[in-house]
């Protein structure tokens, strides 16, 4: 990782310039295709010129999860996302920060807001998007006389939430609602065999048009990158950006022990 001073690098420095949006009035399967395509986690929810909201791909989870599915036979008799528009569950306010501004204080308003992305702003002109995984890789390698402190374990997710293979994806998409998260692990004979995650929800199914009814087994990443607990923050930074992951397990004498987030290491580097 990049050895910076605290004040470097700036936000337009790491920022994604490439900002899609979407109107209000747009179906949330419009949203989904659209975010699918481009592999992007979020559109900036636009009304006459002024950004009003952020629609997510947790937005589309937890939508999801409620009996909302893109056929309106699904099981559960929800609506239809084809019907439903972007207004009903998009995110607002959105939270703005400079483009010139640090870092450390991106990573402190992600904290303080519970938020995994920013818009950023010049002179109040939207420039660019600042997620969370974007920083990850510019993280400022931390002290050797606070390392002890800024181990994984200290900052994972001890709740690992874990479903078989033969799981069906719509059982899945309604765990990671309720636990609240982001992905769930995929055993088979009780042993790690993936993970499945919102984005894949995104990818895979919603954008795609497919079925829910689909055995996770079949469509989770595998095989399971991983890190051994007592690992540093910045290695474990360093294994999530070399292999473009958001979510890290943490394994103890090969037993699944927790998850890192790339929220999680924001946070690490916020508490610096």
């Amino acid at each position: 990782m990049t050895n910076n001073s605290e004040n470097k690098p700036l936000i337009n420095q790491l920022m994604s310039s490439n900002i899609i949006t979407i109107t209000p009035d747009q179906t949330l399967y419009k949203a989904a295709k659209i975010m699918g395509e481009n592999r992007i986690g979020s559109l900036v929810v636009m009304m006459y010129d002024t950004p009003v909201g952020m629609i997510t791909e947790r937005d589309l989870l937890n939508t999801v999860s409620q009996g909302v599915d893109l056929e309106k036979d699904w099981i559960g008799g929800g609506e239809s996302i084809r019907d439903q528009n972007v207004n009903s569950v998009m995110s607002y306010p959105v939270v703005k920060i400079c483009s010139f501004a640090t870092l450390k204080k991106a990573a402190r308003i992600m904290i303080e807001k519970k938020i995994r992305r920013l818009l950023v702003c010049d002179m109040e002109k939207m420039v660019g998007i600042l997620t969370a995984s974007d920083m990850i890789g510019n993280l400022p390698e931390v002290k050797e006389n606070m390392k002890a402190w800024f181990e994984v374990d200290y900052f994972m997710t001890k709740n690992v939430i874990t479903a078989d293979e033969k799981t069906l994806v719509d059982q899945i998409a309604i765990m990671m609602a309720k636990n609240h998260i982001g992905s769930v692990v995929i055993t088979k004979n009780n042993e790690p065999l993936g993970i499945f995650t919102e984005r894949d929800l995104l990818t895979k199914f919603l954008a795609k048009n497919r079925t829910l009814i689909t055995e996770v087994g079949d469509i989770c990443s595998s095989p399971l990158i991983t890190a051994s607990f007592g690992t540093s923050i910045n290695n474990a930074a360093s294994i999530m950006t070399s292999n473009n992951i958001r979510r890290l397990p943490i394994t103890k004498n090969n037993k699944l022990v927790g998850i890192l987030s790339a929220r999680d290491l924001v946070e690490a580097y916020a508490r610096k």
